[in-house]
């Protein structure tokens, strides 16, 4: 027991203040739609509440996935979130079925919805809640990725570098871009369907809802899926390269192979060295690598194996390879 609450504590923190701030949101609007009828208020109400669930199991999914390896499962729990995350976007998927078959049903069979203050209060309220939860985010992934800005350009600069982040970090980012905004549009909507006879913009408010929610369901899913096979990342291969390439002692860089589960990364490297150096210069060079590696974020093992230099400037072909593709991406 005492293991567990360790790992908790280790949870990630924006998934665990979205699953509390969704919760309360969900309530809110629960009860507005109860005295209200208000359709986009129902498909606002299963979001909030769908967003909550998964993110609370995201919560401790990503506790669990720091726990350490033991002999049954050498290889560590970092793929635990990854499978966490699949779970929870069908719970995502539910809800976005429920609202947009509601949505549907208003489209077709319109009603005029009551409590026009209390609506717009709930959904004011309850988007301001969010967008606290969605700044949160922001911060994260900005923290996670090592990203300094000034505060006006957070927005832009979020969403540049979202998909670096952690995968728990980078669920909360959409759901809550998708709860911020779809609180927006059902306000939008109220307003609409009050002051105009055109009752159908709930329905049609609600249908957007769950289409953006099924956006999320797709994007988090596939990463996932990808997560839980053992992604490379091209990017922090190219990034290690260059680092060790320049180290003292390192003659080439024969190949680099960086896999991310979950919320940790493992990094094998295969380095040429001189052949005429001693096993005690050898067995130097291979701890500095490993200190340098090792002091990148996410990082939990590393694999080097030692070679001696056939001459063949393999790192410096591939820098030549990258540089001429990012000419012509330009």
């Amino acid at each position: 027991m005492n293991e567990l609450f360790t790992l908790l504590k280790r949870g990630n923190k924006s998934a665990l203040t979205a699953a509390i701030v969704n919760f309360l949101v969900s309530i809110l609007k629960g009860a507005a739609f109860l005295f209200t009828g208000n359709v986009a208020m129902f498909a606002e109400t299963l979001h909030s509440l769908g967003d909550a669930a998964n993110q609370l199991f995201v919560f401790v999914g990503s506790a669990l996935s720091k726990k350490a390896p033991t002999d049954r499962f050498p290889s560590g729990f970092g793929r635990v979130v990854n499978l966490v995350l699949l779970g929870a976007v069908l719970v995502v998927g539910i809800m976005a079925f429920e609202a947009g078959k509601e949505g549907w049903h208003h489209i077709w069979h319109p009603t005029e919805s009551t409590g026009f203050l209390i609506n717009l209060l709930v959904l004011g309220g309850a988007t301001l809640m969010e967008s606290f939860v969605l700044f949160k985010a922001m911060k994260e992934i900005l923290h996670e990725t090592d990203t300094h800005v000034p505060w006006y350009k957070m927005v832009p600069a979020s969403f540049a570098n979202y998909k670096k982040a952690n995968p728990a970090t980078k669920l909360v980012f959409l759901e809550d871009s998708v709860a911020t905004s779809g609180g927006l549009l059902a306000m939008v909507a109220v307003i609409i369907a009050h002051f105009t006879p055109f009752h159908q913009a709930e329905g049609i408010a609600s249908m957007i809802i769950a289409v953006l929610m099924v956006y999320v369901v797709t994007v988090v899913f596939l990463d996932n899926a990808a997560g839980l096979i053992g992604e490379a990342d091209e990017e922090l291969e190219a990034q290690i390269g260059d680092l060790i390439y320049k180290i003292k002692g390192v003659k080439d860089v024969k190949e680099v192979v960086v896999i991310k589960e979950g919320e940790v990364v493992h990094v094998e490297l295969k380095i040429e060295v001189d052949p005429l150096i001693s096993v005690a210069e050898a067995d130097d060079i291979q701890d500095i690598v490993r200190k340098k590696i090792m002091a990148l974020k996410q990082v939990t093992d590393v694999t080097i194996e030692l070679d001696e230099d056939d001459g063949v400037p393999n790192w410096e072909e591939e820098q030549a390879k990258r540089e001429e593709l990012e000419e012509v991406l330009k």
